[in-house]
C-alpha cells in the first residue's frame, strides 16, 4: 500500500509545472510521510456546481497549478463539444495566494485548445468578472476566488455565457472532462496569444452601478467601510465617488488586498470577530463625521454586510442579518416601484415572500445558491441569507456586494432625510407583515462524516416536534419537489417556524436555518415579539442539536 501511495506520489511530481509544490511534494516523499501523502492523494478534489474549491498543497485532493490546469482542458473541451470552439473565455481572480498563477495557467489552456482568452487586467471583485462575460459576450467565464474561506484555500468558480454559475448538468459533463485529461503532458500551453483586458471593462461595469440608484435621490449617508484585506476597496470607493455618496472611511488594517488576512480568523464578515475593527473605527468618529452605517464586502467583494448603531449614545454597533438586509433592500425597490421577479433561495426568509406579495410582484423560491437565484424568470431583484444580493441582474447575474452597497446606503440616505433609519424601516415591515426572526445553526467539523452521521439520524428517526412546535410537514428534498430540483436537504414546517438542514456546499459544515414568525398588532408589542421569537429560536437551535446528535 505504502509503495503504491510513493509511487502515485512520484508520477504526479513528475508532471507537477510549480517549483513550490514540487519541492513540498518531494519532501513529503523523502520523508515518507504516509499520512500526509494518504490525505493528498485519497481521490481528487471534486468538480462541481460551486467549481472547486480546497487547501492550497502538492497533489489531486488539494488546489494547485496542476488540479487548475486539468480543471481548466476539461472546461475547455467541454466548451468545444457544446460548439463554443473559437469562443472568448473570461478570466478574473482575486488577491489570493496562487491566484494569478492559476488565472495565466487558464488562459494558457484555453489558448492552446484554440479558444480565445481573456484576462482581467488585476486583481478585481468577482461581480467585475459575471458583469464582464455577457459585456464581452464571451462563452464562458472564470473567476479564480476562495470568497470568504480561511487564507490557506484557494478556489475555480465557472460561469457559462449567460452570465450566470453553472448548473447540472454541466458540472457534471465538466467534471467527465476533467477525468478524461490522460495527463498534462498532453494539454497545450503556449506562453503567450491570450488578451490581458485594460481598464475598459471596469469602466463599463462602473458606469452600470450608477444604474441602480434612483436619478436625484439622496446621497447623503456616512458609511465606514471594510474590504477584509480583499479586493473591494478601489471598486467600491470609485462607485461610491461617482454616486455622489460621501467618502467611505475605510478599516485601514483591513483596507488593502493581504493573502494572509492576518486581523480575521476567517475573512467572512458573518464569523465572530471579523468586524471588531470596523465597530472600532466606527465607534472612534463622532459629531459630523459620524457615520451612519457600517459596510463590509467579503475578500471577493460579491456579499455585502450591514452593520448599524443600536442604541442611543452611538457606541452599539450590531451586524444586520442577510434576511434583514434582503427584506430592506426589497422593501426600498417597492418603494420605487420596481417590477419583476423577487427570488430568494429556500433557507432565506419568508418576509420576502410577504413583501411581493402585498406589492402584487411575482416571487419564486430556489435551492441556495446564486446559479439558482440568476435563472429565477423575470428576475429583477434576488438575495439569499448568506449577505448575497443581486440588484441589477441585467448588469450582473450574480450576488453583487458592490452594487448591493450602493442601494443600502441610498436607503440610509433616504432614511435620514426623514429622520429615520435602517431599524425604524425594519419596525415599519415587521407591525406590517409579522416579526420574521432568523437563525442559524452551523457546526463546522474535521470528519465530513460526522455530516452524513447526522444526516442519516435526522431521516432515520425524525422529530416530530422542536421548541414544542409540532412538525406539520417534513420534506426530505433529496427527492426535489415540483418547484425545486433534488439537494440533500430537509425542510421542516412547523406552526409559526420553518427548519431547513443541509450540508454546506463550500465549506466542512452542518447548515440548520431557523425561522420564526409572530404576529406583531403594534410598534408597542415588538419588544414582547422580539424577546418571544429570541425564546422559540434558542429552543429549536437545542432540540435540533438533540436529533441530530451534534
Amino acid at each position: 500500500m505504502h509503495d503504491e501511495l510513493i509511487a502515485q506520489a512520484q508520477a504526479w511530481l513528475t508532471e507537477d509545472p510549480d517549483p513550490e509544490t514540487r519541492t513540498e511534494l518531494a519532501r513529503l516523499i523523502d520523508a515518507g510521510d504516509h499520512t500526509e501523502l494518504a490525505a493528498r492523494f485519497s481521490g481528487t478534489l471534486q468538480f462541481g456546481t460551486a467549481g472547486l474549491r480546497g487547501e492550497l498543497g502538492a497533489g489531486p485532493m488539494r488546489m494547485n497549478r496542476s488540479v487548475v490546469i486539468r480543471a481548466a482542458a476539461g472546461l475547455a473541451a467541454y466548451l468545444k463539444k457544446q460548439g463554443h470552439g473559437d469562443g472568448l473565455v473570461v478570466i478574473g481572480y482575486d488577491a489570493r495566494h496562487k491566484s494569478h498563477d492559476f488565472a495565466q495557467d487558464t488562459a494558457a489552456v484555453m489558448t492552446g485548445a484554440g479558444l480565445r482568452a481573456a484576462v482581467l487586467p488585476r486583481p478585481l471583485p468577482t461581480p467585475v468578472l459575471a458583469f464582464a462575460i455577457r459585456h464581452l459576450g464571451a462563452v464562458a467565464g472564470v473567476e479564480v476566488t476562495a470568497s470568504h474561506n480561511p487564507p490557506r484555500d484557494n478556489g475555480y468558480k465557472v460561469y457559462l455565457g449567460d452570465g450566470s454559475q453553472i448548473v447540472p448538468p454541466a458540472d457534471i459533463d465538466i467534471a467527465a472532462e476533467i477525468a478524461a485529461v490522460p495527463s498534462l503532458t498532453t494539454v497545450r500551453r503556449p506562453t503567450e496569444g491570450w488578451e490581458t483586458l485594460d481598464d475598459g471593462v471596469l469602466d463599463a461595469y462602473l458606469a452600470r452601478t450608477d444604474a441602480v440608484l434612483s436619478e436625484g435621490s439622496p446621497r447623503t449617508a456616512r458609511t465606514v467601510y471594510t474590504a477584509m484585506h480583499g479586493v473591494g476597496k478601489d471598486v467600491l470607493l470609485a462607485a461610491f465617488a461617482r454616486a455622489g455618496f460621501p467618502e467611505p472611511v475605510l478599516v485601514a488594517e483591513q483596507a488593502d488586498p493581504d493573502p494572509e488576512f492576518p486581523t480575521v480568523a476567517f475573512p467572512n464578515p458573518e464569523e465572530p470577530g471579523a468586524m471588531d475593527l470596523a465597530f472600532a473605527t466606527a465607534r472612534a468618529l463622532s459629531g459630523e463625521a459620524a457615520p451612519d452605517l457600517i459596510v463590509a464586502n467579503d475578500p471577493d467583494a460579491d456579499r455585502c454586510a450591514v452593520a448599524v448603531q443600536d442604541g442611543t449614545d452611538g457606541t452599539d454597533w450590531r451586524m444586520l442579518r442577510g434576511d434583514e438586509v434582503g427584506a430592506l433592500l426589497a422593501a426600498h425597490l417597492v418603494r420605487r416601484g420596481a417590477t419583476g421577479t423577487f427570488a430568494e433561495s429556500i433557507v432565506s426568509s419568508s418576509l420576502l415572500g410577504r413583501i411581493a406579495e402585498k406589492a402584487g410582484l411575482p416571487h419564486v423560491e430556489t435551492l441556495t445558491g446564486f446559479k439558482w437565484i440568476a435563472r429565477a424568470e423575470g428576475l429583477r431583484y434576488g438575495y439569499e441569507e448568506a449577505l448575497g444580493y443581486c440588484v441589477d441582474p441585467d448588469g450582473v447575474r450574480d450576488k453583487d456586494g458592490i452594487t448591493a452597497a450602493l442601494l443600502i446606503t441610498e436607503l440610509a440616505s433616504q432614511l435620514k432625510e426623514e429622520g429615520r433609519t435602517l431599524l425604524d424601516l425594519l419596525d415599519d415591515l415587521a407591525v406590517e407583515h409579522g416579526l420574521h426572526a432568523t437563525d442559524q445553526l452551523s457546526v463546522r467539523v474535521e470528519d465530513l462524516s460526522l455530516i452524513a452521521a447526522a444526516m442519516r439520524r435526522l431521516r432515520e428517526q425524525p422529530p416530530t416536534e422542536l421548541a414544542g412546535l409540532p412538525i406539520t410537514r417534513t420534506d426530505d428534498l433529496t427527492k426535489g419537489t415540483a418547484e425545486l430540483p433534488p439537494t440533500d436537504g430537509l425542510r421542516y414546517t412547523l406552526d409559526g417556524a420553518r427548519v431547513i438542514v443541509r450540508p454546506s456546499g463550500t465549506e466542512p459544515k452542518l447548515k440548520c436555518y431557523l425561522e420564526v414568525v409572530i404576529p406583531v398588532g403594534t410598534h408597542q408589542d415588538l419588544p414582547a415579539a422580539r424577546a418571544k421569537a429570541t425564546d422559540v429560536l434558542e429552543a429549536i437551535k437545542r432540540d435540533l442539536s438533540a436529533a441530530a446528535g451534534i
